[in-house]
């Protein structure tokens, strides 16, 4: 099958054609007219005439179109210098409609895509703000209320200053997680895989959380016992703040004489899925996508049963991902929450 003529040279054929098709009968009447009529003649003029109408039509309108378009590439922008490539000139309409729907989509994605960004930077302030400015001004407001006369009795100072520690803890611990999540966004924060046994440090968590759950009357318990150890190969501090940040937040958001179950289940492709569930209130649905953003909260309120830098899940997904593995979350409100995540088995020596 004959390849398909470009159209700017089909535009260059029938519009030589034409030109010849007019100039031959033209021709034939002057050469009648002044001339003996030579059919020869004529019959080379228009094959000369068609032939030359051809290239000058086929160079022009390349160039006109050419030269036009680049322009108006140049003047709205839809080309950066370094994106603009040397490339055989084209006049097919088609081709260069594509390719101003593709720039000018490109740019309209680029658009939005600032405009989200603008909104994200904008809402993070105002979390990061909401956050440091509750501590500090109760730091403030117990050190002007000492500085106003009750330092001089020792009991209200000694309160006052044990809270205003507290508040100053608080920053401190906003900070470091602040410090750590931009690490780890920016990855300059280095993790010290080695192997260990998750069994064990899940344990671990659930002693150090032990009184915590207990002032919620909330049970901490494997799913099943492990008299085996399970050793995975990872870096035992992250993920140790990984686990602790998971069953921290089913204690924050559980319900009294409720329950937080860890399962350790073996995987294919040499993986191990790590399970965290809770009979807590859930999370509804529009929130879930939303769950891992620094500072998001569930409670539009505003206000916090517990203290917390607003921090701790967006760690937890930026620590799973350093480490090249998953973290997945499954909810429904009013039952419950599971969240998981994988991790790389330890190579059994033969």
């Amino acid at each position: 099958m004959a390849r398909k003529l470009k159209r700017s040279y089909r535009f260059a054929l029938r519009s030589s054609f034409f030109i010849a098709l007019f100039s031959i009968p033209t021709l034939g009447i002057l050469l009648h007219i002044f001339f003996e009529l030579n059919w020869w003649i004529l019959l080379w003029f228009a094959l000369f005439c068609f032939v030359f109408c051809f290239f000058i039509l086929q160079y022009r309108v390349e160039n006109f179109i050419y030269k036009r378009v680049k322009d108006i590439y140049d003047e709205v922008s839809l080309l950066e210098s370094t994106s603009f490539q040397r490339q055989p000139v084209t006049t097919d309409m088609a081709t260069l409609k594509r390719e101003v729907e593709k720039f000018a989509t490109d740019k309209k994605l680029e658009i939005e895509t600032l405009k989200i960004r603008e909104n994200y930077r904008k809402e993070f302030l105002g979390n990061v703000s909401h956050e440091l400015k509750t501590p500090l001004f109760t730091v403030q407001g117990y050190i002007l209320t000492l500085l106003d006369g009750a330092m001089d009795d020792e009991n209200i100072r000694k309160k006052y200053l044990k809270r205003a520690s507290k508040g100053v803890e608080r920053l401190i611990y906003i900070v470091k997680d602040l410090d750590m999540i931009t690490k780890l966004e920016v990855g300059d924060l280095n993790l010290e895989k080695e192997e260990f046994d998750i069994v064990e440090l899940v344990g671990n968590v659930f002693e150090l959380l032990e009184m915590k759950a207990a002032k919620q009357d909330i049970t901490l318990a494997f799913d099943m016992v492990y008299d085996k150890p399970i050793m995975v190969y990872a870096d035992r501090e992250r993920i140790q703040q990984v686990v602790t940040n998971l069953i921290v937040n089913s204690i924050k958001y559980g319900r009294e004489e409720g329950t937080t179950e860890v399962s350790i289940e073996n995987l294919v492709k040499n993986k191990v899925l790590v399970r965290v569930t809770d009979n807590g209130e859930g999370i509804e649905a529009e929130n879930i996508p939303r769950l891992f953003e620094r500072f998001y909260r569930i409670d539009k309120s505003g206000s916090r049963k517990e203290g917390g830098s607003g921090l701790g899940l967006s760690i937890v997904k930026h620590i799973i991902e350093a480490h090249d593995e998953k973290i997945y979350v499954e909810s429904e409100y009013g039952v419950g929450s599971e969240f998981s995540f994988t991790l790389e088995k330890a190579k059994e020596i033969a």
